[in-house]
């Protein structure tokens, strides 16, 4: 889909700054636990009259030029889209600073867009859903036959690409979901950990609502004690270097 979602402001999303959210459509992942059920699957947003073309998106910049410090590619999954390093250029020759939200799955896309100044985005959140031999949980492929990514393809593609955002000089951060301790365990943690550096590591709670498993919906949140502690293992693992 070409048309894109855009929240026309934000003090969360880029830190230290108000910025423009453009939310992306699809996404090459299936977590259970994702609340953008639209963006994920966009047949949904079949009919919707609020979605915009970049060059409208991009006029729209212009005219907030004065109020906004930067842009959030976000999604959805901003990686599917090839023309992205041409957004990026786009939006950055307006003089807007670029934020990239990516869940890791494209680093040959990734690879491109820090090889050249103008693509290269000025800031990265990289998401840490689970430990990377469980990926396969969440990949399309994996989920399209039936079966979890038996080869950890997707596994080995984050690895890949927090690999290239730790040693391409860009800021970045990590992000993840503090799940269900079921679905989750601290111990899990130390794997995510080896793919972090001294950037920060930020934890949400997992809620409930418009999960894309409904059954989600039906979940409790994990008590703010435990995902205190499995920040703390994170936290803990990273110093450690500890890691699979």
């Amino acid at each position: 889909m070409d048309r894109l979602f855009l929240r026309k402001t934000s003090l969360v999303d880029y830190p230290s700054k108000v910025a423009a959210v453009l939310f992306f459509a699809g996404c090459n992942l299936r977590c259970p636990w994702c609340q953008n059920r639209e963006l994920v699957l966009p047949d949904l947003l079949v009919g919707r009259t609020d979605l915009l073309s970049i060059d409208e998106v991009e006029c729209y910049l212009v005219k907030r030029r004065s109020v906004l410090g930067g842009v959030v590619l976000s999604g959805g999954e901003p990686t599917l889209r090839a023309d992205l390093g041409r957004i990026v250029k786009r939006l950055k020759a307006l003089g807007f600073p670029v934020k990239l939200d990516t869940n890791g799955m494209n680093p040959g896309l990734l690879e491109g867009l820090f090889s050249q100044e103008e693509t290269r985005p000025d800031y990265i959140a990289l998401d840490l859903k689970l430990p990377p031999k469980r990926y396969g949980e969440l990949s399309v492929r994996g989920l399209s036959e039936g079966s979890v990514d038996t080869q950890g393809e997707a596994g080995e593609a984050l690895k890949e690409s927090a690999a290239l955002i730790r040693s391409s000089g860009i800021a970045h951060e990590f992000r993840s979901l503090a799940l269900p301790e079921a679905y989750l365990k601290p111990e899990e943690i130390c794997a995510m950990a080896a793919m972090v550096d001294d950037a920060p590591w930020y934890f949400r709670v997992f809620r409930a609502g418009n999960c894309l498993n409904p059954l989600w919906n039906t979940l409790e949140a994990p008590d703010p004690k435990a995902a205190a502690a499995l920040a703390r293992k994170a936290c803990e693992a990273d110093k450690r270097g500890i890691g699979a």
